[in-house]
């Protein structure tokens, strides 16, 4: 996030030619300047710009200049105000200063004043985005996506990077059903909650269900609803997940566990987007997204007849893989230094540092578990910590990797003998790629993409 150079500055007072002359003090300077003569101007502006400060007169025509400070500190929390008035008392400077106003100044003053003002108000804003740089520099989304997802999307790494800029073009098609896969704790739900709350649909639900929770009797009137009376407990009406997530989004986890009989309910009611609730004839008319995920390979699941492939085609408009965590290691020192911040300040251990020996030890380890584990971890870890400083001692894992040996391999380059091994890989599985991706512990697409990186012949006829 880079940080801004100039301060933008709305000046909002009802006297055209202080506006005027102000707004020409400002002009060649570190400031952008914006002016405004009503309330109404004002607002506009404020809506259009994302203004740092504004200088705010007291009294304007019809609206109290006060009651305009307390909507803003409201709506920009962030912005600072410099109250000025002609006509000021003691009991505005205070209503003022109670309101969230940074300053205080009474006309006539001297330009030396108001520049003096915003110096102080421009080192505090200058110290404020410091510290939101410093708090997002490893985030991949912003304070507010945060807080609406609650949740943090930390790393660093091309990877992660990728699977995120997927996320944001997803959310750019609302009407677009979007498949997530990933080893278990990679967080796919975050891809999920990001992708809603970054779309036109975020003002409206967030449905998360996991598919294989849900006891195969209910699950037709989880999804459906249900009318009363139609079985034994139905004692009202009641809605199901498509019609509760109208102009929202379903997220539907452990997809690859739904039961055969309700897929091809799921897929009338994702194509026709009209379902009836159970024991009713009524239809009722519904529009959601569907966003899916599984850590299972669910093409497997076809071949064996559990999936539906219609299904799948339905529900795979968009497909984004979260690559495993040992398959993209930069990303695992600035999720442990986040994770460390959370979980210190949860247990009032301030002050705690990592040994460098950490790092390399958790670089080594495979992470079955994947980001979850490595939260879990660190938590454990300072729980039991008994000084100011977490050594390897505080992560008990095993550091060895799974892999194929490597025969010949003389060389300690890891990009020749990650070469290696996926050519052996390819031609023990004689060039099926999901056989050599099982062989090597990494997804398919994983697999994928490093043959388009090295530029692998996938095939006997092309060597």
């Amino acid at each position: 996030m880079a940080l801004q150079n100039k301060i933008k500055i709305l000046i909002l007072d009802d006297e055209k030619q202080f506006t005027e002359e102000l707004s020409g003090f400002f002009q060649g300077s570190d400031y952008e300047s914006f002016e405004a003569n009503t309330a109404a101007e004002g607002k506009k502006i404020l809506a259009a710009n994302d203004i740092d400060l504004l200088i705010l007169d007291v009294r304007l025509p019809g609206v109290n200049g006060l009651d305009i400070l307390k909507d803003v500190k409201i709506q920009y929390p962030s912005m600072e105000v410099i109250i000025i008035s002609a006509h000021g008392d003691m009991d505005t400077v205070i209503k003022a200063m109670r309101l969230g106003a940074f300053d205080y100044l009474r006309k006539p003053f001297r330009y030396i004043d108001i520049q003096i003002a915003i110096e102080r108000t421009q080192k505090y804003l200058q110290m404020q985005r410091r510290l939101k740089h410093m708090e997002e520099r490893n985030s991949l989304i912003s304070k507010n996506l945060e807080e609406k997802i609650d949740r943090q999307f930390i790393g660093i790494s091309p990877e992660i990077r990728e699977v995120f800029d997927q996320a944001i073009t997803a959310a750019n098609y609302p009407e677009a059903n979007v498949l997530i896969t990933g080893e278990s704790g990679t967080g796919k739900e975050n891809i999920a909650r990001i992708i809603h709350y970054s779309s036109s649909r975020k003002d409206h639900i967030f449905c998360a269900v996991n598919s294989s929770a849900i006891t195969e009797s209910l699950l037709e009137s989880e999804f459906f609803g249900h009318k009363k009376g139609s079985f034994t407990g139905a004692i009202s009406d009641k809605m199901g997940f498509f019609e509760v997530c109208n102009q929202g989004t379903l997220f539907l986890d452990e997809i690859a566990d739904m039961p055969l009989n309700l897929q091809a309910k799921i897929l009338r009611a994702t194509e026709e987007k009209v379902i009836t609730r159970v024991g009713d004839t009524s239809q009722i008319r519904t529009d959601f997204r569907i966003i899916s995920a599984t850590n299972h390979d669910i093409h497997k699941g076809v071949e064996k007849n559990k999936f539906r492939l219609d299904l799948l085609h339905r529900l795979n408009t968009l497909h984004i893989h979260i690559p495993a965590l040992r398959e993209r290691p930069e990303d695992i020192k600035p999720l442990l230094v986040h994770f460390v911040s959370v979980y210190s300040t949860k247990f009032n251990k301030p002050n705690l540092t990592i040994a460098n020996e950490v790092f390399d030890l958790l670089r080594r380890y495979d992470f079955p578990g994947n980001v979850r584990e490595l939260r879990n971890m660190t938590e454990r870890a300072i729980i039991l910590c008994k000084g100011n400083q977490l050594g390897v001692h505080d992560f008990p894992v095993a550091p060895q990797r799974t892999a194929l040996p490597v025969e010949n391999a003389d060389s300690v380059n890891l990009r020749n003998n990650e070469l290696i091994l996926i050519q052996k890989a390819l031609q023990r599985a004689n060039f099926n790629q999901q056989a050599a991706a099982d062989f090597l512990g990494i997804h398919r697409d994983a697999l994928s993409r490093k043959i388009k990186k090295y530029n692998i012949p996938i095939s006997k006829s092309e060597e």
